[in-house]
């Protein structure tokens, strides 16, 4: 029971260091992101990239949708218009997994330290700066401990017997990626997770595969609860980004065999193969689709029903 209450600790730390993070990356730029991103999108491929840039500095694809469906709230954009910044929101989530890989623990210490300075200090601006430095010193310790606890969590035969059957199984390992991030309404915690695992070999590379892209249904739950009560609109939006991510899993899931057979010539590391393969998942489902935006636009609109028109 001990180490499963440190996993625990793990992920609220995780969790707390990337809120921490994301907020002082977004009191720095608020105002600037927001006309940005609503001014960013008369089309979609600028949409695309304006979605995969803020995505990027705010290392999180949901916050980003919460923002846009504030603004389609608002009245600053509409549905069609963000299409491109979903497509986008997918690519720049990916930046963070590629972030973690790195092996920075020398630094940590003294980043945490750096940034609970600038945090008591009375300057708005190195307030901000110490948040993000402390954020992000949090998400590198939590990761490490995800890499300390993954094998002993395996020597509780509950934790063995599940693992057994997730590695047994990849619709039951893309399931429990879906259910468990949409628990903790967060895909990147899920898959730091996942490639903890993958990095001590308690669980097999396809299970794991599976269970990162099911972490990209899962974090469509935030997106989804964000639209309740915010007009139609907002609603398809959110919509929008639960079939993009539906569709490019029943587009991977038949491949995953086999592009865990050539994962290992993109990198040696196993967790590194998995970040690796989520930019790979999350930029051919946004490229196929972008083409075709307003006709994704529209099937969404078929689906769902369409919004009244604004007054």
């Amino acid at each position: 029971m001990v180490y499963v209450a440190l996993f625990i600790l793990c992920i609220a730390m995780f969790l707390g260091g990337m809120t921490l993070m994301r907020k002082g990356l977004f009191s720095l730029s608020a105002g600037s992101m927001r006309h940005w991103l609503a001014g960013m999108t008369d089309a979609p491929w600028k949409g695309l990239l304006a979605g995969t840039i803020i995505t990027a500095l705010l290392h999180s694809s949901s916050a980003v949708m919460v923002i846009t469906i504030g603004l389609i709230s608002a009245g600053m954009l509409t549905f069609r218009q963000s299409i491109g910044i979903i497509l986008g929101s997918n690519i720049g989530t990916t930046f963070t997994l590629e972030m973690i890989t790195f092996n920075i623990d020398l630094f940590i210490i003294p980043m945490a330290i750096t940034g609970a300075v600038l945090m008591v200090v009375k300057r708005p601006s190195y307030q901000k700066t110490g948040w993000v430095l402390f954020g992000m010193a949090a998400v590198f310790a939590a990761m490490r401990g995800f890499s300390y606890l993954a094998f002993p969590l395996t020597s509780l035969s509950q934790v063995e017997q599940a693992l057994i059957i997730l590695n047994d199984s990849l619709y039951l390992s893309l399931g429990a990626g879906a259910i468990l991030t949409a628990i903790i309404q967060s895909s990147t915690a899920m898959t730091g997770i996942i490639m903890s695992f993958l990095s001590e070999g308690t669980i097999e590379f396809p299970a794991g595969l599976a269970m990162m892209i099911g972490a990209n249904i899962g974090t469509c739950a935030t997106a989804l609860l964000a639209s309740t009560g915010a007009g139609k609109e907002a609603r398809l939006t959110a919509y929008a980004h639960l079939w993009l991510n539906v569709s490019g899993t029943l587009l991977f899931l038949p491949f995953i065999d086999d592009y865990a057979m050539i994962a290992p010539a993109t990198a040696h590391r196993l967790d590194v193969q998995l970040a690796h393969a989520s930019v790979v998942f999350n930029v051919l489902s946004s490229f196929l689709v972008l083409p075709f935006a307003d006709q994704f636009g529209k099937a969404i609109i078929f689906l769902h029903g369409r919004p009244k028109p604004r007054t």
